[in-house]
């Protein structure tokens, strides 16, 4: 990324790599090697590690900005290295349903006295066709109720706003998001109080890709920890005899079984647990009201899928994953990937490696690896 993509570049903090794509990818490819050589070795991974690529601009489907307040008015701003704030007039990564929204939205805030008191951050969601907007006020947005709605209706879109112990909701905070997955066109509704894959070409890439991965696999039950709304259980269960996913957020689980419903899914279940929790209830080490209406010895698990937060998974579910003869384990982290890694080796093997960038011009990269069972623990 330069310049000529971005005006800010240099000076926002948010896109760090300046090389050319071809470069940024052969150094995010560079760095998984390093890392990840000796678990590759132990792990007995003599392939390919695959990189899906994604657009250099235009990508990101959600993104969050400061609202800056200076004598001429308020701006988006974006944070530099030092934490001190840079004025950001177009940013070149978002949706373009982002981009188009941005100067309207703030031309109607900095008209309006009332909308621009004491607002601080401006947040957006797109999905397929629809574009949200999050207004974060440090007053109470009840008196400016009437001013806001005004605002939704004359722009004709969803609009959110917060301030300290309130929300306030103008038209709808669940969007319709569309995905096809082996030819097949899933429909999603996903809310930004939700975890969201914040690329949605990377997110339809991921899918396709576990879903070719598994297609030849000998399969029975999938059990999935982290299932969100169901972004990988809803596309993989047509793979499986039946599908358990577990959820701790109440509102996800919720969107999770809308999504299992609107899409057809019928061998699909969800379980509002921890990761740990379904991990004790599945050892039969404590009970739990929330699984009552599931009967956890009707399956015959043979793959497991995780996808944790960032720090990974603790102790008692590498333990639980290291049971499974299959792993699907896609992290956004390859360090917390590396350090679970070196566990699993010990009954795994890595069968497939392959990294996804979801933000180009960053040194993040998203991976998924598939593992498969070796040998038992004594």
């Amino acid at each position: 990324m330069n310049t000529a993509l971005c005006s800010s570049f240099g000076s926002c903090a948010s896109c760090v790599l300046g090389s050319t794509y071809k470069s940024q990818k052969q150094l995010k490819i560079a760095r998984t090697k390093e890392l990840f050589s000796g678990i590759w070795q132990a792990c007995g991974f003599a392939g390919e590690c695959c990189f899906f690529e994604t657009n250099e601009s235009g990508f990101r489907s959600r993104a969050e900005f400061r609202l800056w307040h200076d004598e001429s008015g308020v701006h988006y701003a974006m944070s530099r290295a030092d934490k001190k704030p840079v004025i950001i007039e177009t940013c070149a990564i978002v949706d373009a349903k982002i981009s188009a929204l941005m100067p309207r939205i703030l031309e109607k805030i900095n008209r309006n006295s009332s909308l621009k008191e004491r607002i601080f951050g401006c947040e957006f969601v797109a999905s397929s066709d629809e574009v949200l907007a999050i207004l974060l006020y440090h007053k109470d947005i009840l008196s400016i109720k009437t001013e806001l709605e005004n605002l939704a209706n004359e722009l004709k879109i969803s609009l959110i706003a917060r301030s300290k112990g309130k929300k306030l909701v103008f038209g709808s905070e669940i969007l319709n998001q569309k995905i096809t997955v082996n030819s097949r066109i899933l429909s999603y509704k996903i809310s930004p109080d939700g975890f969201i894959q914040p690329n949605a070409s990377a997110n339809e890439k991921m899918l396709n890709f576990v879903y070719s991965k598994l297609a030849n696999h000998n399969k029975k039950d999938l059990c999935e920890l982290y299932c969100g709304h169901g972004n990988f259980s809803v596309a993989l269960a047509p793979l499986f005899s039946k599908v358990l996913a577990t959820e701790i957020n109440k509102a996800s689980t919720a969107l999770a079984k809308q999504n299992a419903e609107q899409n057809g899914v019928k061998n699909l279940e969800f379980a509002r647990l921890s990761a740990d929790e379904f991990a004790k209830a599945l050892r039969a080490e404590r009970e739990f009201k929330r699984l009552k209406h599931l009967e956890l010895s009707s399956y015959d698990f043979s793959h497991i899928l995780v996808d944790p937060p960032r720090a990974g998974c603790d102790e008692s579910v590498l333990n639980l994953m290291m049971e499974f003869q299959n792993i699907i384990y896609i992290s956004c982290s390859q360090a917390s990937l590396k350090r679970d890694l070196e566990v699993l080796a010990k009954t795994h093997k890595i069968t497939d490696f392959a990294l996804f960038d979801q933000f180009a011009h960053t040194n993040h990269i998203e991976s998924i690896v598939l593992l498969k069972k070796i040998k038992f623990l004594a």
